[in-house]
Formats: structure tokens, sequence, C-alpha cells
């Protein structure tokens, strides 16, 4: 990683440049407009280096060094002379090197920052560096330079303490109140030699002391020796920490909170949507869904900030694609990292995170298939086939992978992590939420991407691909039913996954479907309206059951407040997404240490349920990128209203509902150049109101029909309000 300063200041407000790709295949560069720190006569143009992902350990058994040994330095500057003439000024061997005031520094271990060893004022024009060593000049082939097209990594939101303690243990501690990834900038004043350090983590424990065994290897602390002369500032500059609390070791003093402060750093996506309802803790749940998306969207699609992990892991970004799409514009995030997975495909297998830093293993089921569903995500969310254009070979060559395992069409082969984390209680002696079958799961994301790749084909008209892709899925179907599926519809794996995935990706045949749903539903029911699912059933849990005609039991599971819940963990205290239904348990006690994060964002999945379903804002994929939109709520819950909006790329959709027993309101926003479909819960449409006026009366509302319990009405562009007497 870098810093470039140019006279003495900053260049640009980017952080943890140039992010992190696969840096053998592709090396991002950054573009900056320096015009305006130029200065007459003499300029000076420097840089600190740390080893950010380059050579930082990453994963586990020391695992560093992994793209080289040698940190280098490519810079050039382009300059346009007022007579026509230019110049550009690069890094040659005319060039020095020290070393500086950053005496160690690694992503899970923290940064240490001596002040007495900075080389005076470096920075600037008058700084003699004869001491300095030349440095050595290499000549690397430029063939992986690309230019960077994902938004930088950016400071953000900053936190005050709200609330500096003292732990039972004796500890000095700061609760910042939120669990955010960044770090914590410091005023401090001492002595020449005094040494300060801040440790990070994320809870603290049943007796209330600072808890960081979840943290496994990473030491997460940043220490500060002191120059001394006056009032210092430290902050870490190639590192960062995922924390909500502080511990102070060594602070000369007492703990003052205007001279502490949290920084939240990540990709600097436009925020997009926003979420909320007449229940509180739905609306907390939303909080931290938003919060779990912005600490895992440092660059790349992290799995969690904190320990020593902090790996783009491909299940996890699959499965919260569609809500984080909705939260954010990830359009140009994905983009990047997608490039990514195709440079790291292993004859056209996945790796379990990318970039890749953990060696050969790929295609495990729901987390190899992120080559398919994140493109095609992509692609209905914003309306660009570009991203089908240069990602398809990429999509190909996994499904290909995965045809070249199968025997007789089923996916039954390989290693797998199957439904990550479900939920299993120690006392389910009938087996009830027993694991569900890996192979059947592999079958249903096999059939799905190979659906995704006929999808991608009919957009980009390639009709061989459409028809072969067409057939196969035919085969890889009635492979499943042959192989999991009793002659009656029942399935060897009696799971809600089970079940659930079997719906989602159509699976059975139309006849046997309804039954399939009953079964899910009484499981649901049986555990006290409790979920059992983990990483790859959840995403559509809500979903299926909605679509069946259980939105009831939907609205159960999104309120239940009972551990397994989405809502447990908000009634804990939680501001993030938990990695497990029970990271904190209600003694206060913890789940295993050694797989505990309190910031991973895949069951924040739920969300995309909530503005798609509860609220009802969708688009067909007709007209993606919301040029075609669904308006279709489905209240209930006890809800008194709920809202959502989100900017698409043809300006504000909105809806939102309130309703009471003798009234249901409903006003929608359609933005400008689309059309939208709109499902109004109404059994006649004599019923229905827009603006105190009778639907027919309304030139611009065409009624379509009527569908279950919906009028359907389409309409252009603008602001409609609907009024239906209950």
């Amino acid at each position: 990683m870098y810093e470039a300063y140019l006279n003495g200041k900053r260049i640009g407000d980017a952080w943890l440049t140039p992010g992190w790709t696969s840096y053998n295949k592709r090396l991002q560069y950054q573009a900056y407009d320096v015009t305006g720190i130029m200065q007459n006569g003499k300029n000076i143009l420097g840089a600190e280096l740390g080893n950010g992902w380059y050579r930082s350990v990453l994963g586990w058994q020391n695992n560093g060094n992994i793209y080289g040994k040698i940190l280098g330095l490519l810079i050039q500057v382009h300059v346009d002379y007022a007579d026509g003439t230019s110049d550009i000024i690069v890094t040659d061997d005319s060039w020095k090197s020290e070393t500086g005031a950053i005496a160690y520094s690694q992503i899970y271990n923290g940064e240490t920052i001596d002040a007495r060893k900075e080389k005076g004022n470096w920075k600037l024009s008058s700084y003699d560096d004869a001491g300095w060593a030349n440095v050595q000049v290499k000549d690397y082939p430029l063939s992986n330079i690309v230019a960077t097209v994902n938004e930088a990594v950016k400071k953000h939101e900053t936190f005050k303490p709200v609330k500096i303690f003292k732990t039972p243990a004796g500890e000095q501690v700061i609760d910042f109140g939120q669990n955010l990834v960044g770090w914590v900038q410091i005023k401090i004043t001492g002595k020449a030699g005094d040494s300060v350090t801040l440790s990070h983590a994320e809870v603290l424990d049943k007796k209330g002391n600072f808890y960081t065994e979840n943290l496994r290897a990473a030491k997460a602390q940043n220490s500060y020796i002191l120059k001394g002369g006056g009032q210092e500032v430290f902050h870490p500059h190639f590192t960062w920490q995922g924390f909500r609390y502080v511990k102070v070791d060594g602070y000369p003093g007492t703990l003052n909170a205007d001279n502490f402060e949290a920084v939240a750093l990540y990709s600097a996506m436009p925020e997009t949507g926003t979420f909320t309802t007449s229940n509180k803790l739905i609306n907390q749940l939303q909080h931290n869904i938003e919060w779990g998306q912005k600490g895992n969207f440092l660059d790349v699609p992290t799995d969690c900030p904190q320990r020593d992990e902090r790996l783009g892991w491909t299940g996890d970004a699959q499965a919260f694609f569609r809500t984080a799409s909705f939260n954010m514009n990830v359009n140009s995030f994905f983009a990047k990292w997608m490039r990514d997975v195709e440079a790291d495909q292993i004859d056209g297998l996945v790796p379990h995170v990318i970039p890749n830093v953990l060696g050969k293993d790929g295609n495990s089921a729901g987390w190899a298939d992120v080559a398919t569903i994140i493109p095609w995500g992509m692609y209905v969310a914003y309306g660009d086939k570009r991203v089908l254009q240069t990602q398809y070979s990429s999509m190909k060559a996994f499904v290909e992978s995965v045809r070249r395992s199968t025997k007789d069409d089923l996916w039954n082969t390989g290693g797998h992590f199957g439904d990550w984390l479900f939920y299993r209680p120690f006392d389910d002696n009938d087996g009830r939420s027993a694991v569900t079958d890996k192979y059947l799961i592999a079958q249903c994301f096999y059939a799905n991407s190979v659906q995704l790749m006929i999808n991608a084909a009919k957009v980009l008209k390639l009709d061989a691909d459409v028809a072969a892709y067409t057939e196969l899925l035919q085969k890889i179907k009635a492979a499943f039913n042959k192989e999991y599926v009793t002659p009656s519809g029942r399935l060897i794996s009696s799971t809600q996954t089970a079940y659930v995935l079997t719906l989602q990706f159509d699976m059975l045949p139309e006849a046997l479907r309804k039954q399939a749903a009953e079964r899910l539903a009484e499981n649901v029911k049986s555990y006290g309206n409790h979920l059992t699912t983990g990483f790859l059933g959840t995403p559509y849990l809500c979903h299926v059951l909605t679509r069946y005609s259980y939105n009831d039991i939907a609205y159960k599971l999104l309120l239940q407040e009972s551990y397994p819940s989405w809502l447990y963990p908000v009634k804990m205290g939680a501001t993030t997404i938990w990695e497990r239904w029970d990271g904190m348990k209600p003694d206060s006690t913890f789940q295993t240490p050694g797989m505990n994060s309190f910031n991973h964002y895949a069951y924040g999945a739920i969300g995309d349920w909530m503005y798609r379903k509860m609220v009802g804002i969708d688009t067909y994929e007709d007209g993606p990128g919301y040029k075609h939109i669904l308006i279709k709520p489905h209240p209930g819950g006890g809800f008194a209203h709920a809202k959502a909006s989100l900017k698409t790329y043809y300006g504000t959709l909105s809806n939102s509902w309130n309703m009471d027993s003798t009234r249901f309101e409903m006003q929608s926003e359609v933005p400008a150049n689309t059309k939208a479909t709109i499902y109004i819960p109404a059994t006649d449409a004599e019923k229905i109101k827009e603006n105190g006026k009778a639907l027919s009366a309304v030139k611009d509302i065409k009624v379509v029909g009527k569908e279950a319990e919906y009028v359907v009405v389409e309409a252009g562009s603008g602001m409609y309000k609907f009024e239906v007497e209950r």
C-alpha cells in the first residue's frame, strides 16, 4: 500500500491504495489531479509504503509474502506546460529511500509508529536527503497494470466515545457505541519514549471485561511511541481494525473523550436505499445490515473485518448481493471484484476466496456459483449488459468445470461447505434439523447456475448456448428428482434448507411444489416459528414462504425475538450482523471463539425480502435496472407502516404503505423514463381511489387485471397515492 505526498500535502483522499486485486494478473493504478498542490520552483514528491495485502500474513499458518517480498513503487507525473509542451516525471534511479516512523505494519496485527524515527520534514523541498539510499530500479513487465474502476476506500462517519470506563479486571476501555471498521485517531501529549497501545474488541465478556479471544491470532493493536515536545496526533496508515471497544494502555494522564475519535473506513459507494417501518427492532436490524455492509465492503467483500481472516469469501458475497445492491450502488465495486474472480479461476473452478490466497481448492456449491449469480444480479439491478459480456466467459468456464465433475448429470463429487453454520440444537433427537445433504444442495445450485447461463445467453443473443443449456437444465432437474425425491415429492433431506432451495430453483415438477411448500411451512411451525437455515438457505427462506402464500409465516420468522432469529442479536444489543445465530448466548457467554465474528453480513440477506417483498419494490427482468418496475407490497406482521426508497439510474423509486383496521394507503413514486406494474392490495378496483379519485377517472393509470388479493395496474412515471377501504 502507498500514501503519496507532493510538497508536504497528501495526494488524494483515498486510503489503503492501490486496493486488493490478484496482483500478479491485475495491479490497479490510481490517477490524481495534483495541479492545485504544485508550486513554482522546486517541487518534492514522495511516498510511504506499507506491506498491505502484498506481503502481510493472509489467512492462516503464517501465510505471508504471498505475492512477493520486495516492496516497490511506480509513479509518473504528467505535466502540461503553458507553452504547449509536456513532460513525464517517473520513478527512476534519481529516487531515494529510507525507513521512517512506521516501524511495523501488518493487516491482522496492527501498526507501530515510533515518532522519534520520523525523518524531519522529508515531505518538503527544503529537506536534505543526502543520507538516504538510492533505490533499486527493476524492469518488471507492465502487462498486469490496469485502471481503477471501483470507488476508493475513504474515511466516512466518525464516532466520539459514548462511555469511558474501567472494567472489573482494571482495564481502561472506551466504548464507541457502534461496531465499525477503521481506526481510532488519538491526541496525546507526553515525553519522548512514552508509549501508548490501543487494543480493539467487538464485545465485552459476561463479566464486562475486554474480550479478544474471537480475534484468534490477530493482535489488532496499534502502538504509538511519542517524540515529545507538545501534542501529537496518531492513527495507523496501512491497517485497520473491526471494533466497538478499545482498551488503552500506557496513556499519560486521564482518558478524555475529546482526545479519541473512531473513523469508519469503507469503499466510497453511493448510498442508494432507505428502509424504515413502524417496528423499532426491525429498524435496528436494517441499521445492522447497513453497518455489516459498510464494515465488510472495504475494497473487496470480506467475510469479517476483525480476526485473522478478512478474505473475499465468495459464498457470503453471492448470498448478500441483492441486499447490498439496494443499500448502496455496488456496480463498480463488484465489477472490479468479478474481474478478479475470473483472473483467479483455475480451469474454470472458482476458489473459495477472491483474491485467492488459500490455494487450489475450489467449486464449493453456493460459493463457486458467485461466478454466475453476481453477474446476473448486477445485470438485473443495474440494467447494463456489459457485465454479462465481460463475465460470460468466466460464467461459462465455471459451469463447464462443474459439468466435467458430474456423472449422469449429478454434481455429487468434491468437497462442499454445505449450508454453513445452520442451526442445530443439541436436543434435536428426531433429526428434523439434520444437516442438509451437501450434494442435494450442489445439484440445486448447479441447476440455478445453468438457468443463469440461459438467461445471460438470451440477453447476449447466443442462441446455440441457449439451446444447449436449456437441454442440460432439463437433465439436471430430472437427475435431481430421480436421486433426491420420492414419488410423492418428499426430499431425502427433510430440512428447511432442502425445501427452500428445491422450491427457489424450481427443481420439482409443478404438481409437486405445493406439497413441498406445505412441508416447509410445517417444519418452520414445528420449531415454534424458528428458522434452522444456514448461509445458503437463509437468503431464500422468506422469499419462498411468501411465493407459496405463507407470508404470515415469513413475518413470524422476521419478528421472532428468541434464538435462532434475526432479532435475537438485536435484542442482545448488536449493532451489526453476527456470523452465528447465537454468537452471544442468552447468559452472555459466547459461541466457540474459533469462528464467532460479530460483524458478518451474510445473514443480513433478509434485507432483500424486506425491500422487495415487504415494501415491494423490485425490477422485472424484461426491463432490468428498474426500467420496468414491479411494485407489489406484502403487508402484514402487525406493521402499521413501512417505506423504502431506491436511487436508480432513472431517479428515485419509492413505495410506502400505512394500514389500520379500516384503511390501507400506499404512496408510490415511479422515476422518469420508466413504467411500473403496481399491485394494490384490494379485492375490487372500485374500492380504490388515487388522490381521491376513482381509478377509472385517472388517465395515467390503466387497470390490467386482478391477481389473488391484488388489483393490478400499470402506470408511467409520477407520484401516486392509493387508498383502499378495508
